[in-house]
């Protein structure tokens, strides 16, 4: 393996997580001692929004929803459409068990879904219109009762597509609030607000931070770092479609990792000029530009089992297959978020309209986890039962390993069956 280009070491671009966990800290505590009071201060100083109510109402909806273009709409049902039946197609998936594991002897398991859910959608730069489909439509698919949904406002103003897109996805309640505010209102509550008991959604270092610290006070879909890319490539590979597609996940901010594992050194120095040529015309180069110069990386390897092995170490969020044959890596690769096979798709597909879910682990956190899908809004719940001779038969199992571990209590419970329903045997 050698690195034909490497980002900067990572001890030069680490963000100064102390100074936002302490800003996240403070401010989680301001709103769960002041409420609406302090969302609405930090409403104010943060995105300079400050309406009598948060919480849009039907007819506000409603007026906003007949604002935006037709074409608009039907694009945003169009992508809906199809998360919508993957999500289906994957709830379809999900069954209750119940077996008869020793005579009398009942165990099972149930999906329950999540009672309560809040959908984070970010603004600024980029209204992430897209986040409302693959929560709030998601949750919702998953059978989760109240879904409400936030999002800041862009510059004063409210971002009418992203509204829309929430009140097509199923939203329960829509809220125009963004950042820390939202994200511990939402999980908190305040007086105008009910909690809810898990959040999701992408956002800043503030937001992500927010949802570290609500974690287990409420559940959340995963922690989300910057929105990670890497191409996996050989001699049958384009570079002005590498290089696309690497600028087209860098533009999402200066800190997202995009990478080229290739075999083929000719194609690495191919797509390295090629990306100083879309540089000099993409109308994002600005962000692009500086991800691609600190967490850019071209690697070149042996041979593809080489390419699997890096891929897997990487465990990027984003895997795009340009190689000749994409299903090895269907088969044999374990650690991504999401494969993208062959040249006809790309991750602006999954992260917009395919039907996948784009909200996906980063950081590594592939190793362990997939990304977001129905059954992150499920619970699966056990039960057991037992007829009184299947419990007096156990009893006698369970009294002496309880016993074993000098549970004497908890044999005692054991015992108790063992001498009632034994005696009936």
């Amino acid at each position: 393996m050698i690195y034909i280009k490497e980002g900067k070491a990572t001890e030069e671009i680490r963000e100064n997580d102390d100074q936002v966990s302490a800003v996240v800290s403070q401010a989680l505590k301001d709103i769960e001692q002041r409420g609406d009071a302090a969302v609405k201060e930090m409403s104010a100083k943060f995105d300079k929004w400050s309406p009598e109510s948060f919480r849009l109402s039907e007819k506000e909806i409603e007026e906003i929803v007949s604002r935006v273009p037709e074409q608009v709409i039907e694009d945003i049902k169009f992508a809906q459409k199809n998360i919508r039946e993957f999500a289906e197609a994957q709830l379809a998936s999900m069954h209750d068990v119940e077996v008869e594991n020793i005579p009398g002897v009942i165990l099972g398991h149930k999906h329950i879904p999540v009672s309560s859910v809040g959908c984070y959608v970010p603004g600024g730069r980029y209204p992430m219109v897209a986040s409302a489909h693959m929560s709030v439509l998601t949750a919702k698919v998953a059978g989760v009762g109240r879904v409400i949904a936030c999002t800041p406002p862009i510059n004063g103003e409210i971002p009418e597509a992203t509204i829309t897109a929430m009140h097509l996805a199923g939203a329960d309640e829509i809220y125009l609030l963004g950042g820390i505010q939202a994200m511990g209102a939402m999980a908190i509550g305040t007086e105008t607000i009910e909690p809810v008991d898990m959040i999701v959604g992408p956002g800043n270092a503030f937001v992500a931070e927010a949802k570290r610290q609500l974690y287990g006070r409420v559940g959340i879909d995963l922690f989300a770092g910057p929105t990670e890319t890497l191409v996996v490539a050989d001699e049958t590979a384009d570079a002005e479609m590498i290089a696309t597609d690497l600028l087209g996940q860098g533009e999402h901010g200066p800190t997202s990792p995009c990478a080229l594992v290739t075999t083929s050194e000719e194609l690495a120095h191919a797509t390295l000029k090629e990306i100083d040529r879309q540089l000099g015309i993409l109308p994002t180069a600005d962000v692009a530009a500086v991800s691609w110069a600190d967490y850019g990386q071209v690697i070149l390897v042996e041979d593809i089992e080489e390419a699997l092995k890096v891929a897997d170490d990487m465990a990027y969020e984003h895997v795009e297959i340009l190689t000749e044959n994409p299903e090895y890596f269907l088969e044999n690769m374990t650690n991504y978020g999401c494969l993208f096979l062959g040249p006809e798709t790309n991750v602006a597909y999954g992260d917009k309209v395919i039907g996948t879910n784009h909200t996906l682990p980063t950081k590594k956190a592939a190793r362990y986890t997939g990304g977001l899908w129905v059954g992150k809004f499920i619970k699966t719940v056990t039960y057991q039962k037992a007829t009184p001779e299947a419990s007096a038969y156990i009893g006698e199992y369970a009294a002496r390993l309880c016993q074993l571990e000098n549970f004497a209590g908890h044999a005692e419970q054991a015992l108790l069956r063992v001498r009632r329903y034994g005696q009936e045997g």
